[in-house]
């Protein structure tokens, strides 16, 4: 655990996710532990502008432990 760590409907939420992935993760209900957003990227949620903000992804932990991007931020002002 570490200071940016949630519990949400069962799955853990590690680091700075975004609201809009939680909400994602929810709806889908999917086979896996929780989602992680390592390090802390510029533009995050509660780190700096998100007009400035760089590229990051949210990762989806399976149930066994292996890690996939869930979701992809690109860089601020590049299209989604």
């Amino acid at each position: 655990m570490s200071c940016h760590t949630a519990k949400v409907d069962g799955y853990f939420i590690e680091g700075l996710v975004p609201a809009s992935a939680i909400k994602r993760l929810t709806a889908s209900n999917p086979d896996a532990l929780g989602l992680a957003v390592p390090a802390m990227p510029y533009g995050s949620p509660g780190m700096g502008n998100e007009v400035e903000r760089e590229a990051f992804d949210v990762f989806i932990i399976s149930a066994k432990g292996t890690a996939e991007v869930f979701k992809h931020y690109p860089k601020a002002g590049i299209p989604v």
